[in-house]
């Protein structure tokens, strides 16, 4: 007390506001994004900066290597929808991180245009002018084609440039562009000279609706209801035993029985005559069946067939042999036309599994059927059902009656084929049964219209025939493309098996349709030999009109300026077009071959799973079969877009998310990082509610980059702190980026962003904002500029800056462009940077094993304080001065250079060695806490509690740091 009477008397500063004395973090980098109205005018900075072409530019001088992603192309037809955002931004993501890893990167968008659903449109709209197909010149109908598809290139360009996709925009490719009908014809022709084409009579896949064939990868399965009926077929040749008896089919189209040439039955089944010897009673109605009928069916399906049939007794008679016997047609006692005889055929595609153990073989309606006809020696196969599935002129009782209705509204549903056919078995006494079916059946993926089989000439190219060519060396097309898979990087891997299995097991590729809006198969076939005419000076007048005046071409002008020297009347012009698939397969030979600064083949396809059998498939077989091998050394694949519950998205159910409402509302970066949070191998879920908490991770992100930008204002090189100096959670954080350094390039290497953005935002949340900007705040806000804790701390953030800005440039651009030139706003764009290298010496194993113990601790602590807050025994953390026991050595030791009430956030702390009383936590053993109360006044800068606050006669209500570090403010701003 005497001591204290004896200083002089001081000036006291008491009441002063602090505030401007704090380095409180300062940006214009905003809180609230504002990314709909902020993303237009980063794009618009790109496109004056002519982005793409200026990063390749920059690539190219410093010798980057080449990357090629390769498009595949999205059909010109509608606005885009959430499935092609989510695959374009893939693709992003792979033109970014490929540029980012310091790759040159060759990515042009293409579009395919052809096809049947623009053609439908272009009918809708003569429809409703009144006009018919027919009425319109095929070169009025492929102009309105062309000017369909190309406007809708224009809309979704707009949509996919919305999303931030950058690519060679400006040299877009399009299938219907002259020179890509060219090339996809010259990529015909040479099929045509190695002798891979030929053209076949066989049962194919074929839509009335559409009046076209269609290859496997143009039809899906959908539940269907068919007619089912069990029709008997009397025997003529056979056994004593069979003789008198009626073999029994079943078959769910009833409309094929007019096309029937024969019984199908399998060697290994066993196959018995049942004499009928009592009905059911009590019946509705009359069965067809009568007490005395004698049946053959397989053993095994006797009870079921019986059951159908309303028998209710049968006697068996005897087992048969079905070789060598013969039936008569069910209908041939209603005309001539089908009285022939019916021979029974083996088969192995005949089981007992259902049915009644033989199979109704129509070859011109089944591939079974048609494999088992020809493998027995049959050449001929009937044409019963025209284009539009009704039945030929030529065909008795049924001429004109259609399978399927081909208009209106009813198009797709059944015509009266199958009841009329069944109405004519009755009468010949030849129905045993009736009933109907659900069952999956084919439909055009397109019309969604159920198909049939048909036999017609179509133009197929071989799959299994040697190929005497220097690019197959004599392999067959399927194994090429079979060792071309097994050359080829998956990812995920089980697309391998998926497309393997394909390709192992699928017919000849058919190749022709019967369609107007498309690439032709443009060639002449000798009328006398039916072989196609290859001649190279043919093939160039044919290739060089089309590159000058498109497909056109081919239907518009005489045959004369193509044939030359040879006599048009020897010569049929094939008038059918390509496959669409054929046209995007070949997109590789006009995108990648002979254009400056790409390569073939690519370093990479990306599409979705279903492209398995489509354009993966097609580009495989296309490329194999003029190159002898894939145009592609890795696939990566996608799965479909489901809503919130899983559940497909329709119109109909009002669950679809409109990508042009998710970026007018929220922008296009919300849709981009939900497309890198997900695992994109799977299908994957969007909706409001999972749209939401995508919002709620970018909030945080955006928010952790802007205190890094408030924080590091006014930072320069000249305050960096050396590695060597730098206190221990400096060094733990520069270790975490160097762990996430490795982590981060390995996962754009393997193209997995899902492992780039969650690591990262994890680091943002744990790391960073918990502990690094948590534990520094206090030093970033009150330490005198000079402070090493300040100046460490700010060098660590820049170099967090450097990397968080460059790793997250790929998914979320716009954010990290923003960030960049708000603090470098004279700099070029972000995108332009390579990745930075990260030093080997942040390595620091040791600092994260000792993080890993201190984190442990903190949380006892941090258990124990929110204990006393619930209770209202104490507020903020700054009140508290918490004494920690540590019974663990290892644990007390981890302390060792750190202050604990700067580590706990609180005023004052206190270790001490052993077990104590206090608040505990289960999973951390051997540490306790007494969360008593700190013990001072409280500085009214840093508001940390303390004894010596007052302490400093010059600043009476400071702490001795804060009271230095004002000082030092005061005599700057003298």
């Amino acid at each position: 007390m005497a001591d204290n009477a004896e200083k002089p008397p001081v000036e006291i500063k008491e009441g002063r506001d602090y505030r401007e004395t704090v380095f409180l973090p300062e940006t214009p980098f905003p809180m609230r994004a504002g990314l709909p109205q902020k993303e237009p005018q980063t794009l618009a900075k790109w496109g004056e900066l002519d982005l793409y072409n200026a990063m390749r530019a920059e690539r190219q001088r410093a010798g980057a290597p080449l990357f090629v992603l390769h498009d595949g192309p999205p059909y010109a037809n509608g606005a885009i929808h959430i499935g092609h955002a989510l695959q374009k931004t893939l693709k992003d993501f792979v033109v970014r991180s490929k540029f980012l890893l310091g790759y040159d990167v060759d990515y042009v968008p293409g579009w395919d245009c052809h096809g049947l659903p623009i053609e439908w449109k272009i009918e809708e709209e003569l429809r409703a002018q009144g006009r018919r197909k027919d009425e319109v010149s095929k070169a009025e109908f492929r102009t309105r084609c062309r000017e369909y598809a190309s406007k809708w290139i224009d809309v979704q360009r707009d949509g996919f440039k919305r999303l931030g996709v950058l690519g060679d925009w400006e040299n877009r490719y399009a299938t219907m562009d002259y020179g890509s009908e060219a090339a996809i014809v010259a990529e015909f022709h040479k099929f045509v000279a190695s002798g891979q084409l030929y053209r076949g009579s066989k049962p194919v896949m074929w839509s009335p609706v559409e009046r076209t064939a269609l290859a496997d990868a143009e039809v899906e399965y959908h539940d269907h209801v068919s007619p089912t009926i069990w029709v008997k077929f009397p025997v003529v040749e056979g056994s004593d035993a069979a003789r008198g008896a009626s073999v029994v089919i079943w078959t769910t189209t009833p409309w094929t029985i007019p096309a029937n040439r024969a019984i199908s039955y399998n060697e290994a089944v066993d196959y018995a005559v049942y004499q009928v010897e009592a009905m059911e009673e009590g019946l509705e109605f009359e069965p067809w069946a009568k007490a005395g009928d004698r049946l053959i069916v397989a053993e095994k399906l006797s009870d079921d067939v019986f059951k159908a049939a309303k028998i209710a007794k049968a006697r068996r008679v005897e087992k048969v042999d079905c070789q060598g016997m013969v039936c008569e047609h069910p209908l041939a006692a209603l005309d001539t036309h089908y009285a022939f005889q019916v021979p029974l055929l083996s088969g192995d595609h005949v089981t007992d599994d259902a049915g009644t153990g033989f199979v109704h073989t129509a070859p011109g309606h089944g591939a079974d059927d048609y494999m088992v006809w020809l493998a027995h020696g049959h050449r001929e196969i009937p044409d019963t059902v025209d284009p539009d599935g009704a039945y030929y002129p030529h065909v008795p009782l049924f001429a004109g009656l259609k399978v399927l209705e081909t208009e209106g509204k009813k198009a797709g549903k059944f015509g009266p084929a199958n009841g009329a056919v069944m109405d004519k078995l009755i009468e010949a006494g030849r129905l045993l049964a009736r009933g109907r079916m659900e069952h999956s059946y084919p439909h055009s993926w397109r019309s969604k219209a159920p198909v049939i089989f048909r036999n017609t000439p179509q133009w197929f190219i071989r799959m299994d025939e040697p190929v005497d060519t220097p690019e197959l060396g004599g392999r067959s097309l399927r194994e090429t493309a079979l060792e071309s898979i097994e050359a080829t990087t998956f990812y995920p891997a089980a697309g391998k098996n998926r497309i393997r299995s394909m390709v192992e097991s699928r017919p000849d590729w058919l190749i022709s349709r019967q369609r107007a809006w498309g690439a032709p198969l443009a060639m002449f076939v000798d009328k006398e030999t039916n072989q196609p005419l290859h001649d190279p000076e043919v093939d160039k007048r044919i290739v060089d009109a089309i590159r000058a005046e498109g497909a056109d071409a081919w239907f518009n002008r005489p045959v004369t300026d193509f044939l030359g020297s040879h006599d048009p009347d020897r010569y049929e012009k094939i008038e059918d077009i390509l496959d669409v698939w054929f046209d995007s397969g070949s997109t590789h030979a006009f995108t990648l071959e002979n254009r400056a600064h790409t390569k073939w083949p690519a370093d990479l396809y990306l599409e979705g799973s279903d492209q398995h059998r489509g354009w993966f498939q097609s580009s495989l077989l296309e490329s194999s079969g003029t190159r002898g091998r894939a145009p592609y050394d890795a696939i990566l694949t996608h799965g479909f877009t489901m809503d919130e519950n899983g559940e497909k998205m329709s119109k109909s159910k009002g669950n679809t998310v409109d990508p042009e409402v998710v970026i007018r509302e929220s922008g296009a970066e919300i849709i981009r990082l939900w497309a890198a949070m997900i695992d994109y191998a799977d299908d994957s879920r969007i909706g409001k509610t999972i749209l939401q908490t995508t919002s709620d991770a970018y909030r945080k992100l955006r928010n952790t980059v802007r205190y890094m930008l408030g924080a590091l204002a006014d930072y320069t090189p000249d305050e960096a702190v050396e590695l060597d100096q730098m206190p221990p959670l400096e060094r733990f954080i520069l270790h975490r980026l160097y762990e996430l350094d490795a982590q981060v390039r390995t996962a754009y290497e393997g193209y997995l962003f899902q492992d780039v953005i969650r690591p990262v935002l994890d680091f943002c949340q744990n790391e960073l904002s918990s502990l690094f900007f948590d534990v520094r705040r206090d030093s970033l806000y009150c330490d005198q500029p000079s402070s090493l804790t300040r100046r460490a701390a700010r060098t660590v953030m820049d170099a967090v800056f450097e990397r968080l800005t460059a790793w997250l440039s790929p998914l979320i651009p716009f954010t990290m462009e923003e960030a960049w030139l708000t603090r470098y706003p004279d700099a070029h764009s972000n995108c332009m940077r390579v990745i930075p290298q990260t030093p080997a010496e942040w390595r620091n194993d040791a600092e994260a094993a000792r993080w890993a113990k201190v984190q442990q601790v903190t949380s006892v602590v941090t258990g124990a304080l929110e204990v006393e807050r619930r209770e209202k025994r104490m507020g903020a953390a700054l009140e508290a001065a918490p004494v920690v026991h540590v019974a663990d050595p290892e644990l007390l030791a981890a302390f060792e250079g750190l202050e604990p009430a700067e580590v706990f956030r609180t005023s004052q702390a206190r270790l001490v060695a052993g077990e104590g009383p206090g608040f505990r936590l289960p999973e951390v053993p051997g540490v306790s806490v007494e969360p008593l109360k700190a013990e001072g006044r409280k500085c009214a800068r840093s508001w940390r509690i303390l004894p010596e606050v007052g302490t400093d006669p010059r600043y009476p209500d400071l702490s001795l740091r804060d009271a230095e570090a004002v000082a030092a403010w005061d005599a700057a701003h003298a």
